[in-house]
């Protein structure tokens, strides 16, 4: 059951990270999420894709882990 949540969590870091990315790179003005810190270009592309990497690890870390589990029962 955590692994699931992993996954929807890791998911939710694909989906945010990589709209808000494609959103910034077609407008750079359009800052989505990271609009209140007022950082530059660079740091707001850097953080929506460090989210996204962040989000495709943790979804397939959690899916190995829960397939590894059903194996053994």
């Amino acid at each position: 059951m955590k692994f699931d949540i992993l996954q929807i969590i890791g998911a939710v870091l694909v989906v945010i990270g990589g709209q808000g990315a494609i959103r910034l790179l077609i407008d750079h003005g359009n800052t989505g999420l990271l609009g209140g810190l007022g950082a530059p270009f660079a740091v707001n592309l850097t953080t929506y894709l460090t989210s996204t990497l962040f989000g495709v690890i943790l979804a397939s870390w959690a899916h190995d882990r829960a397939k590894a589990l059903g194996r053994r029962k």
